[in-house]
C-alpha cells in the first residue's frame, strides 16, 4: 500500500528523533562545516536535520519538501529555531535562488527519484562555486545487512523476502550515483560508509511500539497489519530482555564539490 506523506496522519511520523552524533561526526569530517552560512535541506523530512545543522553552527538553514503535510509537521518540530526556514518544493525545481549556498543536503530522498540527472542539476544550480553536495541513502547491498539486536531493519526483510524486491529496486547503485554526480559537472566525488545510530532504546517495548506506529519507517506501510504483528512478535522474540537497544542503520553517503 506504501505510506502517504501527503496525508496528515503522517505529518510527524519523521519528527521523533535527533541526528545522532555518529551522523554529525560523519558530516563535519566531510565537510568544513564553520565555512557554511547558507545550507538547503532538501527533502527534509521532520526537519530532524536541519536542526542538526543549525546546531552545527550553519546562520541559516532551508528546510524544503515536496509535502505540505510533511512541512507542516517539520515546522512544529523546528519551532524554536529562528536559523531554519521552511519552503514547499520539489528536488527537481525548488524554486531556491541560484548560487546562493555552501551546502546542500539531500538525505533520505534519491530512492524517491529516478531522473537522478535532474535532481542533481538543480543541486548544481543551487551551490556556489566551491559548494558541498551530501547525499546520503542506502544501496540496494545496505538494504540486505542481516538484522541483529543492533540492525533491527534487517529483520524486515528476513521474515518478509516481498520487501527484498520493493527496498532494492528502489535503491540506486553507487557507482551509477557518482557517474550522475560526475556527468552533472561535479567534482572531488568521495563515497564513505556510515553506520549511524538511529535511535537508543532503554528497553524494547518503546522500539516494539514505534515499529507498531510504523514510525519513520515507510517501508512498513507495505506490511497488512496481520503481517507488522507477526514481525512485531519475531522482533520481540530476537531481542534480548530488559536491556538497551541501540538501533543502527547503515547508510552510504557521497559528497561532491561544484568547482570549476
Amino acid at each position: 500500500m506504501g505510506i502517504n506523506f501527503h496525508s496528515d496522519k503522517n505529518s510527524t511520523t519523521y519528527t521523533t528523533r535527533k541526528a545522532d552524533k555518529t551522523w554529525v561526526e560523519a558530516i563535519r569530517k566531510l565537510v568544513p562545516i564553520e565555512e557554511v552560512s547558507y545550507a538547503a535541506d532538501i527533502g527534509c523530512g521532520g526537519g530532524i536535520y536541519s536542526k542538526a545543522l543549525s546546531d552545527m553552527g550553519v546562520d541559516e538553514v532551508t528546510a524544503l519538501d515536496f509535502s505540505k503535510s510533511i512541512l507542516n509537521g517539520a515546522k512544529e518540530n523546528c519551532k524554536a529555531y529562528q536559523t531554519i526556514s521552511f519552503k514547499h518544493g520539489n528536488a527537481f525545481e525548488t524554486g531556491l535562488a541560484s548560487h546562493h549556498y555552501e551546502l546542500i543536503l539531500e538525505r533520505a530522498l534519491i530512492h524517491h527519484i529516478e531522473d537522478l540527472n535532474t535532481c542533481f542539476n538543480e543541486a548544481f544550480r543551487l551551490l556556489k562555486d566551491g559548494g558541498y553536495y551530501i547525499l546520503q541513502d542506502r544501496t540496494p547491498e545496505d538494504c540486505l545487512v542481516k538484522g541483529d539486536d543492533t540492525h533491527i531493519r534487517g529483520y524486515f526483510f528476513e521474515l518478509f523476502p516481498k520487501l527484498v524486491e520493493i527496498e532494492t529496486s528502489r535503491r540506486h547503485h553507487s557507482q551509477h550515483v557518482i557517474d550522475m554526480l560526475k556527468k552533472v559537472g561535479f567534482k572531488d566525488v568521495e563515497e564513505v560508509k556510515l553506520w549511524e545510530t538511529r535511535h537508543v532504546y532503554h528497553t524494547k517495548e518503546p522500539l516494539l511500539n514505534d515499529l507498531y506506529e510504523r514510525t519513520g519507517r515507510s517501508i512498513l506501510h507495505e506490511l497488512e497489519d496481520d503481517e507488522l504483528h507477526l514481525l512485531i512478535f519475531h522482533i520481540d522474540q530476537s531481542l534480548p530482555k530488559n536491556t538497551p537497544i541501540v538501533e543502527k542503520d547503515k547508510w552510504t553517503i557521497w559528497k561532491a564539490v561544484k568547482s570549476d
